[in-house]
């Protein structure tokens, strides 16, 4: 099976990426930009294509090289992926240096930025000059949902590739076939997700998600006045931030705990190292980043399902014939 198996929906991008990966022509580029609507895979798109750079058969999908990129422990392929609001400059100094490393097992050294919208213009700006003058073995992918979230002296040094949302069919038929949801269940959640394939499957497999989605879609339906409004404005912000609070639950503890653990902090002694509350202090300002991120994340995601009950209204009042996307809730919104 293909490392790009998975990319459903994205024909014309893999074809480039196939090309580039076999050296046809000029196919082959150092530095390139992902682009594309959330759920379209832009991430899965660039660690497949980083997965078959460090193959020896172009990305066959069952070697040892392709199985350790896979799952985040190649030598040869980094991810970079962050959980914080930014990625910061002294953050890419350091992806820089590691990036001038020779390979070690590949032809290969990929760097994958899977949040490139998320550089700080410092950052952005460090990280120019790298993309600009890599190393002979240095591939740097970037990702980002428009071209626009980047930097236009970066993106002018990228090949660009576009994906698309796939259609609903073909994210219910990947679930169905790579995750053995039941077909009517993928296809109910397609539908929900609107062809956003990380999100379909995190619904199909969390019945408190589908419930908390069908809570938040009433209750915009259920406004009439401007007091409703502002009073359902704060039930959405209080839901975003109980779920992103459960989320960090435990693993801030376990984070503080392993850290106080490594720099020696309450062991016997003469007290806590030098530098250990400097540490602590970062970590958790990192935290709370962290969970502020995910906060506005969830909120992200319920303003858009919101968004679905209007596009659903619409769709009726103007007799579309185009399908529902809450069609449980057509008795409600009609």
């Amino acid at each position: 099976m293909s490392v790009f198996t998975d990319l459903v929906g994205q024909s014309e991008a893999v074809d480039i990426l196939k090309s580039a990966v076999i050296g046809e022509g000029v196919a082959m580029t150092q530095s390139w930009l992902f682009t594309g609507p959330p759920g379209s895979g832009r991430s899965n798109a660039a660690l497949a294509f980083a997965t078959a750079l460090v193959c020896y058969e172009g990305g066959c999908g069952e070697c040892s090289s392709c199985k350790t990129a896979r799952y985040g422990s190649h030598p040869d392929v980094e991810l970079i992926r962050t959980e914080g609001l930014s990625i910061k400059i002294d953050e890419v100094r350091e992806i820089i240096m590691r990036a001038s490393w020779e390979p070690t097992l590949s032809a290969y050294r990929v760097i994958v930025i899977e949040d490139a919208d998320r550089l700080t213009e410092s950052a952005a700006n460090a990280l120019l000059k790298a993309i600009e003058e890599p190393g002979m073995r240095t591939v740097w992918l970037l990702c980002a949902p428009t071209l626009a979230d980047v930097l236009p002296t970066i993106r002018s040094r990228c090949r660009h590739i576009s994906l698309q949302t796939p259609s609903n069919a073909a994210v219910a038929q990947l679930l169905i076939s790579r995750d053995g949801i039941a077909p009517d269940l993928a296809r109910q959640v397609a539908r929900l997700s609107q062809g956003h394939i990380g999100r379909a499957k995190w619904l199909a497999t969390n019945p408190e998600a589908v419930t908390r989605r069908l809570e938040a879609v009433r209750l915009a339906l259920g406004l009439r006045d401007v007091g409703g409004a502002m009073a359902g404005a704060a039930t959405l912000v209080e839901w975003a931030t109980e779920q992103a609070q459960a989320q960090a639950l435990g693993r801030d503890e376990r984070e503080e705990a392993d850290l106080s653990a490594a720099l020696g902090v309450g062991g016997t002694g003469r007290g806590a190292p030098s530098g250990s509350a400097k540490a602590l202090k970062e970590l958790e300002k990192e935290q709370k980043s962290r969970t502020t991120r995910a906060t506005r994340d969830c909120l992200d995601m319920a303003l858009l399902d919101i968004a679905t009950a209007y596009r659903d209204i619409i769709t009726l009042q103007l007799n579309s014939e185009s399908e529902l996307i809450n069609e449980d809730l057509r008795n409600e919104i009609s």
